[in-house]
């Protein structure tokens, strides 16, 4: 069987390369647009994330539990901006893959960390909002300091313990047709079904789970079925919740049409794989690649903290120094100034993603 898979991949590689298509024609279009697609996520990913990075920082009001996930959610994203789509970008350009085995190997575990880390993160994100708007009496307990940094640290080492067995598999392989060493779908039907169903369909059912619990108390509050409930959900609660909610539902539309392709493949290889037309496998693969520019810019249009820091820091370049000894004192002002448990439970209007 695996021997029969391998044959495919290979064949696939060889018609994509070879026969189906010119290569002239595919370089000159279709590379162009991958190119500029790949450009602008590679700026807007790094410059997003670092501006996301750095509001946390500064902004007392955002430096919080449920942040840190947020944190820890770009630096996923801005990891593939400084690796791996480089590299990406370097194969678009010579049309091959220059930079060796090394490099294909590692750009290839860096992506898959890279993503596999988002949706753990995102599915740690909305665990933890579940806990804060649905159990807001335990919240301090769960997520206190210590214990969100063991999450946090948990996330990370689901996600490396998740990445490594691409290695023994040997699943990361150059694939032409998106010049990228990637996950290669075709290397083995099991291995390629356990990786769409534990490291995409679970964390969406658990994902969904959470916000579906958030909507039926947001919509009981609203109705007024739990009236106790009235003073702990406000309209800022709730939009900081949509601003998750909406990272949540681009991830699952950016990456599902991949996911759909590798789990129909994985099925069966042998009849579904060479059907797959390039343009539909090549667009779910830069649909997916940027996804990681897309969370900075959904914090900045929702959420009026973030939005604000962004405008403070963009300014604050044209004057390097005021910068300097603003970052400085809110630094200061966040080590002082320590929220109590129950400011941080119920001054709402304060609650950010």
């Amino acid at each position: 069987m695996d021997l029969e898979v391998k044959d495919v991949n290979r064949s696939n590689c060889l018609s994509s390369n070879d026969s189906d298509r010119d290569p002239g024609a595919f370089s000159g279009g279709v590379s162009t647009a991958l190119a500029s697609v790949l450009i602008f996520t590679i700026v807007v990913d790094i410059l997003g994330n670092v501006l996301v990075i750095l509001s946390v920082y500064r902004n007392k009001k955002l430096r919080n539990a449920g942040n840190l996930f947020v944190v820890s959610l770009s630096v996923a994203d801005l990891v593939v901006a400084l690796y791996p789509y480089p590299l990406v970008l370097t194969a678009i350009f010579h049309n091959d893959w220059t930079m060796g085995d090394l490099h294909c190997q590692a750009s290839g575990f860096i992506m898959g960390l890279s993503v596999i880390g988002s949706i753990f993160n995102i599915t740690a994100i909305a665990i933890n909002r579940y806990c804060y708007i649905c159990h807001s009496l335990h919240y301090d307990r769960l997520y206190s300091l210590k214990n969100t940094c063991c999450y946090l640290g948990l996330t990370w080492l689901l996600t490396a313990l998740a990445t490594v067995p691409n290695f023994f598999v040997g699943s990361l392989q150059y694939d032409p047709r998106i010049y990228s060493c990637t996950f290669a779908q075709t290397v083995s039907s099991y291995y390629t079904i356990s990786v769409v169903v534990i490291h995409f369909l679970i964390p969406l059912l658990v994902v969904s789970y959470c916000y579906m619990r958030i909507w039926v108390l947001v919509i009981q509050v609203k109705h007024r079925i739990k009236p106790e409930q009235r003073t702990k959900l406000k309209p800022s609660d709730v939009r900081n919740f949509l601003t998750m909610f909406m990272v949540f539902v681009l991830f699952a539309v950016c990456w599902a049409p991949l996911n759909l392709i590798g789990l129909a493949v994985a099925i069966n290889p042998v009849k579904v794989a060479p059907n797959i037309p390039e343009w539909l496998f090549v667009t779910s693969y830069f649909m997916a690649y940027f996804n990681s520019c897309l969370n900075a810019i959904i914090y900045g249009l929702l959420n009026q903290n973030f939005r604000k820091e962004y405008k403070t820091i963009l300014l604050g370049l044209c004057v390097p120094r005021l910068l300097l000894m603003e970052t400085s004192r809110c630094a200061t002002e966040g080590l002082k100034s320590k929220p109590s448990p129950a400011l941080t439970n119920n001054n709402v209007a304060e609650i950010n993603v």
